[in-house]
């Protein structure tokens, strides 16, 4: 009877809890958090507790370990929910709890099933890795929403825009991806990030496929997991930037060049042609590719008959025609994006960063990802998981040399490249993201336990499987902490000032400034130019933010104004044409409000005035502006 008080009482005195505390001026983050403890605590000691006595296991601390883990999980999807409905929907608290314990329901009650279920059987772990994938897209999808925009989605976003066939710092296709959501969701941060979740479930079907072809059904799923989980997958199906469709594009790309050279299926090289051309117009990097292929056809025996086919040179045509838009806008605009990506970073002091690329690696697929990947490609036998379709090799050892061979020519070629730069030049975090995509199969690999796994090395692949699933948990229930704090914040910790790294203030920052805008207006008669005085995050942000309030100033522009770099921001807002307006200077540094670049370009100048940004009364960082005066560009030498 306890059981079934607690199934039907539990989500009930969680709402009735939190509507009290919210009736009574508690915070939306101090209600949630407490009636949320309160309800798991009397479904603990009505329900849960009543099964360890009976299968003598109240002292089990693992088991406990695991059921407080669940329920943090539940605890962070359920703050998505509610941040998404009551802030950035706009419903009534009350209302937007019930879904909100709904949520949450939704992951304890198969999350402590999971937990308590003392079977051991094949299904137990399959059915794990479902709720894991699961739990890691509703993550994402209650988020998507609610988080604030990066400086760089909120620049992507501009993009989409002044829609156009190219830009200086990227190919056009993340423009256009913005452009299909916000048509479908409205100019909505829902609305920026949809593209990136459809890119990472596209991601993640070819990246089973892949596995599933190169080591078998029984791995493919393990692989999918990881594709899902992984800090870069994980976030590039998150947030709106040029990774998200690169990752599809190159997984995709991987999936149908093992189809061509591997299973020598010569219609697979159309997919080829149009995959490496939809990447080509998201990253120029997946042209990495190219020498990954001719490596490949070079070394495998087997599949240099292809040197003597068209299918090959149909292929790199098909991809150049879907690049051809980028070429054309190049060509009009003196090759300015080519040289951006290539020139420009090669004219670069030397410098040697060869330890942030492999420090990169960490970042993006864990220690545990990375040690999996040294494990793999050093084991002595090339025995794997039995692939599928491998023709003109069969299933023996040549077809697993094969498939070992095109792994490992997948993930070296595109690493080799990167580490030769990084010798001299500085690199980025993100680079090594989408080439790591060649290395999940043989990762998943590694974390199914088969015969194959014998041999060398053997004591280092258990504890690598061993390991796997404590990692992934442990990575969502950080996402989930991550995204709570953001949307809602988490008890105890302030906010950084760094906003332009961690997005907690930009809503508040542009209502500040609309109204300081306003007040400028009604001052002068005349529309300011809102100008951020950095490279695109601060026009960038209150560009977007600013258009959500209808009929507030929502005009633009940077640094390069006054003699710094604007990218983009140069071709959508002329200096020249700019001549004699009134601008409204912002700034986190008071000193980029003053000097000679400033004063040689204003007849005069306001004063700088210093003001606070806070957020849920905790002071996140100063900010700064002044107004400048009919203003006038100088030419540039």
């Amino acid at each position: 009877m306890n059981r079934q008080l607690a199934t039907a009482l539990t989500p009930l005195i969680d709402i009735a809890l939190f509507c009290v505390l919210i009736a009574n001026g508690l915070s939306l983050r101090a209600s949630h958090i407490t009636s949320f403890c309160v309800a798991m605590t009397l479904n603990y000691l009505l329900k849960v507790r009543s099964t360890l006595v009976a299968e003598r296991r109240t002292q089990d601390w693992r088991l406990h370990g695991r059921m407080l883990l669940v329920a943090a999980m539940a605890l962070f999807l359920r703050g998505g929910v509610l941040g998404l409905l009551s802030s950035a929907w706009g419903w009534p608290a009350q209302i937007a709890i019930v879904f909100a314990a709904v949520a949450a329901l939704a992951v304890t009650a198969p999350g402590f099933s999971l937990a308590l279920s003392s079977a051991r059987s094949d299904a137990r772990p399959h059915a794990l890795a479902i709720a894991l994938v699961i739990y890691a897209v509703a993550l994402r999808l209650v988020y998507l929403g609610c988080v604030e925009l990066l400086p760089e989605e909120a620049y992507y976003w501009n993009y989409a825009r002044h829609l156009d066939i190219g830009y200086l710092d990227h190919p056009p296709l993340v423009a256009w991806l913005i452009r299909l959501g916000t048509g479908a969701f409205g100019q909505t941060e829902f609305g920026i990030r949809v593209g990136a979740l459809s890119c990472a479930i596209i991601a993640s079907t070819f990246i089973y496929r892949l596995t599933r072809n190169l080591y078998g059904a029984a791995i493919a799923p393990a692989a999918l997991l990881l594709g899902q989980i992984l800090p870069f997958f994980f976030l590039s199906g998150l947030l709106m930037t040029p990774d998200a469709a690169l990752t599809a594009a190159w997984a995709a790309s991987l999936y149908y060049l093992e189809r061509a050279l591997v299973a020598d299926r010569p219609a697979a090289w159309w997919g080829v042609g149009i995959a490496l051309g939809i990447g080509m117009i998201s990253k120029y990097s997946i042209g990495l590719l190219v020498p990954v292929t001719l490596a490949f056809m070079l070394w495998d025996g087997s599949s240099r008959r292809w040197w003597g086919r068209w299918q090959p040179y149909g292929a790199a045509l098909l991809a150049l025609a879907i690049f051809t838009p980028v070429i054309l806008w190049n060509s009009q605009h003196e090759w300015a994006s080519f040289a951006f990506q290539t020139s420009r970073r090669l004219a670069e002091a030397p410098r040697f960063a060869l330890h942030k690329l492999l420090a990169s690696i960490l970042v993006l697929i864990t220690p545990i990802g990375a040690l999996a990947v040294v494990v793999a490609f050093t084991r002595r036998t090339p025995a794997d998981g039995g692939g599928v379709d491998a023709r003109g090799s069969g299933e023996g050892g040549d077809g697993a040399l094969r498939r070992r061979r095109f792994t490992a020519v997948s993930v070296c070629v595109p690493l080799a490249v990167f580490a030769i730069f990084s010798l001299r030049h500085e690199v980025k975090l993100d680079w090594t993201g989408a080439p790591l995509t060649a290395a999940l199969p043989i990762i998943a690999l590694g974390m199914i336990a088969t015969g194959a796994n014998a041999g060398a090395h053997a004591g280092v692949r258990a504890w690598l499987r061993n390991a796997w699933m404590p990692t992934l948990m442990s990575l969502l229930l950080i996402y989930g902490a991550g995204l709570h704090y953001l949307v809602l914040g988490l008890p105890g910790l302030g906010y950084g000032k760094h906003i332009e790294l961690v997005p907690v203030g930009w809503r508040d920052f542009s209502r500040r400034i609309a109204a300081i805008a306003a007040k400028t207006r009604t001052e002068t008669g005349h529309e300011p130019l809102i100008v951020g005085m950095d490279r695109y995050a601060i026009a960038s942000e209150l560009a977007f933010y600013l258009t959500k309030d209808p009929g507030i100033v929502v005009e633009t522009s940077s640094a390069h104004l006054f003699e710094g770099v604007g990218l983009m921001y140069e071709r959508w807002t002329p200096a020249e044409q700019q001549q004699g307006r009134t601008l409204l200077l912002v700034a986190w540094d008071p000193r980029d409000l003053a000097g000679t670049a400033i004063e040689s370009r204003t007849e005069r100048l306001g004063p700088i005035e210093d003001e606070l940004l806070t957020r849920d009364g905790q002071v996140v960082r100063h900010y700064y502006h002044r107004l400048a005066y009919n203003y006038r560009s100088i030419p540039r030498s």
